[in-house]
């Protein structure tokens, strides 16, 4: 059965027409054009990726994680290739109280099985004490490799919040990429499922048609109450979190008394 086409006159103020499914294919393989010179002009940024210059780090240097100090090129597990995460730490916080945004980046990282089937490795860097680490990685039940770098310069340690990528031969290691602020978004693939919805991912700086829920800040919505509300607060932690043993809402921050 075919719905018949809302009269454009009674249609709600800014939101887009409701069309029979020839116009909205029309509109559609319009859209497909630019979507595809997206695409294209994607494989041609990975393809400059691949001839940027290196830079040479020493591999020897120590990173500690579950079995203690370790050289970074342990990391590589014997690959040629690694990534890694650098995952925002506040130290003393609770739980809950660390970085939303990074907590939802290491959770769609859960798994890196299709990443070693092509010779890459793994692994989660963070500025946290291991002791803190260690306990925050069990409670999340992470099993992807966490390492601290605390005081370490870059490119192993420095600044967090970003991914980077690798290159080792022998016993020499290399940094190829880092990305910037809205890099890391091809690790999460709600991002790119958010993008395709009507709403979109609610955020404030989105452009989208009048009538539509109301934007908030980046990262708002990954992070809610018992009862699923997006919120901001003592009875609020990162959504996966609610899937973790003892995430109960009357835990509260602590001496941070607030969220980063």
């Amino acid at each position: 059965m075919t719905n018949t086409p809302s009269d454009p006159t009674t249609a709600l103020p800014g939101r887009p027409p409701v069309v029979d499914l020839a116009t909205w294919q029309a509109a559609r393989d319009e859209l497909l054009v630019r979507e595809k010179a997206h695409t294209h002009e994607g494989d041609a940024l990975a393809a400059a990726r691949r001839r940027l210059p290196m830079v040479e780090l020493d591999g020897t240097v120590e990173v500690v994680g579950p079995d203690g100090p370790v050289p970074f090129l342990d990391l590589f597990q014997g690959r040629d290739e690694l990534v890694v995460y650098k995952h925002m730490w506040y130290d003393g916080a609770p739980h809950q109280g660390q970085c939303e945004g990074c907590t939802t980046a290491a959770w769609h990282l859960k798994d890196a099985v299709y990443l070693n089937a092509r010779g890459v490795s793994f692994a989660v860097l963070t500025t946290g004490r291991w002791d803190e680490v260690a306990a925050y990685t069990a409670f999340m039940g992470y099993t992807q490799p966490w390492y601290s770098v605390r005081d370490l310069d870059e490119p192993v340690g420095g600044e967090m919040g970003y991914l980077a990528c690798f290159l080792r031969d022998g016993d020499r290691v290399f940094l190829t990429y880092s990305t910037t602020g809205r890099g890391i978004e091809p690790a999460n693939g709600s991002f790119g499922l958010l993008d395709m919805t009507p709403y979109g991912r609610g955020e404030a700086w989105e452009d989208t048609p009048e009538g539509w829920p109301e934007g908030d800040q980046p990262c708002w919505y990954w992070r809610t109450d018992a009862d699923g509300n997006a919120t901001w607060g003592p009875t609020s932690r990162p959504v996966p979190q609610w899937t973790r043993p003892g995430a109960t809402p009357v835990e509260t921050l602590g001496r941070h008394g607030h969220y980063h």
